[in-house]
């Protein structure tokens, strides 16, 4: 039994899904290793608790609801969502292979998803939260090369909505100053063109001409506090930082900032179709959450 499980799951078939994932689907390693790990449990799982004799074609309806009431008690709902999608997925792949001749994850009944409302900052909030490094500089408790990358970081969160790991790896290369424009390669390695706002390019400039050390083309826009590329826990906590310093909720994390660019531009009359480009939103779905705002 073992076995056999061990061929399915664990050996060259479940080897050449993570590698399909990460070189041909292009996912990011945190979703590549989720999705390994999200199967190698449900082997575990069915192998300890039922007669399951590791054989992929013939898992039945009872036994994956069987595994889906026991994860109920124990992971969220988004965490099984998660995890039987990693499944499906690798099934859909199985069957690609002609390993198997169904998907036996198809049409087994999930939890339903709750869909919070993202949280954002009014425009009150925002204006106290750009003026943090500026405010710190006056104080002289900061550099002026520091004051400007910290608004630097936050003008390019709020200005161009970016994901904090897009911001660390943007380079001077992706961004067309005629224009005020940047190429951004976001999550799946999917790249979109996102215009930079007024403000943003002005405190860029800024950066570039008093405090770059080079230009490049390959070089990093942002730097960290030693002058290479910074990294995105740095950008996590500069952002705690100015939420502290503005007295707002610490819990708004740099992605809250990306949902404040959003609403704020929805608000101001943006259309929903232009959003989900600047997003990089493969689905209309998912930027239509900020209507409900």
């Amino acid at each position: 039994m073992l076995e056999k499980e061990a061929t399915v799951l664990s050996g060259s078939e479940l080897s050449s899904f993570l590698s399909h994932l990460e070189k041909e689907r292009r996912l990011s390693n945190y979703t590549v290793r989720n999705y390994g790990q999200a199967i190698r449990d449900f082997s575990k799982w069915m192998i300890k608790n039922t007669r399951w004799d590791g054989d992929w074609e013939h898992l039945s309806p009872p036994l994956l609801k069987r595994f889906l009431i026991e994860r109920q008690g124990t992971h969220s709902r988004r965490t099984i969502h998660n995890h039987f999608s990693a499944l499906k997925t690798y099934s859909r792949y199985l069957q690609t292979r002609k390993l198997i001749q169904k998907n036996p994850f198809t049409g087994i009944p999930l939890p339903k998803l709750d869909k919070p409302l993202p949280k954002f900052l009014t425009e009150k909030q925002m204006i106290q939260l750009l003026a943090g490094p500026k405010n710190l500089e006056k104080n002289e408790s900061l550099e002026p090369w520091l004051a400007c990358r910290d608004r630097l970081i936050l003008e390019l969160l709020y200005g161009a909505g970016l994901r904090v790991s897009e911001l660390a790896s943007l380079n001077y290369g992706s961004i067309n100053f005629n224009s005020h424009v940047g190429r951004i390669r976001g999550k799946g390695n999917k790249e979109r063109l996102c215009p930079l706002g007024d403000v943003a390019m002005a405190v860029l400039q800024k950066f570039k001409k008093k405090f770059a050390l080079s230009s490049g083309y390959d070089d990093p826009v942002v730097l960290g506090n030693k002058k290479a590329r910074i990294r995105v826990r740095q950008v996590q906590l500069l952002v705690k930082k100015y939420l502290a310093l503005a007295d707002l909720p610490l819990d708004l994390t740099p992605h809250k900032i990306r949902h404040t660019f959003a609403t704020h531009l929805l608000n101001n009359g943006a259309d929903l179709r232009v959003v989900q480009d600047l997003l990089g939103h493969s689905s209309l779905s998912t930027t239509q959450i900020y209507t409900h705002v």
